[in-house]
């Protein structure tokens, strides 16, 4: 692996979103050492900036690893996910082509989905662990399993080469 930052690529990440109903609270339920992905896309600058430097509060006083997405910058960002930038970068990816891609603007991790249906891709069949890992398999870059992701079904990919995993509804109970 050749992660930048942090030395401890995290194994279980959040996606946030507005459906989640309380997410402090499930900020501050993540194991130490978890890593957060800030979208919240929908959510007006001044608000979003409030809601991240809130979570970046918890995250520090808590060990977690929160990257941001959108083009806004975010004081107190350890990264990006789907975009250059300072720091870790993530980058989703869907296919082996944008893996390749990611790699080369210097993705740290790759967020490969969807391995199983979800909600947040409505009609989009999983691809399942085999064929995700193969998108993202010798790039040298940590693999992270998204889309209808729970802890047992993380178990069952772990040993295909998977780093770790994301999701929202099994980390937040939204639905």
């Amino acid at each position: 692996m050749r992660p930048r930052h942090p030395a401890i690529v995290p194994r279980l990440w959040l996606m946030t979103d507005e459906r989640i109903p309380d997410l402090i609270a499930s900020v501050r339920r993540l194991p130490r050492g978890s890593g957060i992905v800030f979208r919240h896309y929908a959510t007006p600058l001044p608000e979003r900036s409030r809601l991240f430097r809130r979570l970046h509060r918890i995250a520090v006083a808590r060990g977690l690893l929160i990257v941001r997405a959108g083009a806004d910058r975010m004081p107190g960002e350890a990264g990006t996910h789907a975009r250059r930038g300072g720091g870790f970068i993530t980058w989703p990816v869907h296919d082996r082509k944008e893996a390749m891609r990611a790699v080369r603007r210097g993705a740290d991790a790759l967020f490969v989905s969807p391995i199983h249906a979800t909600r947040s891709h409505t009609g989009a069949p999983g691809i399942g662990g085999r064929a995700g890992r193969r998108i993202g398999q010798g790039f040298g870059v940590p693999l992270i399993a998204l889309g209808g992701m729970n802890a047992r079904r993380f178990h069952r990919l772990r040993a295909s080469g998977f780093h770790g995993w994301a999701a929202i509804d099994a980390l937040c109970g939204s639905r």
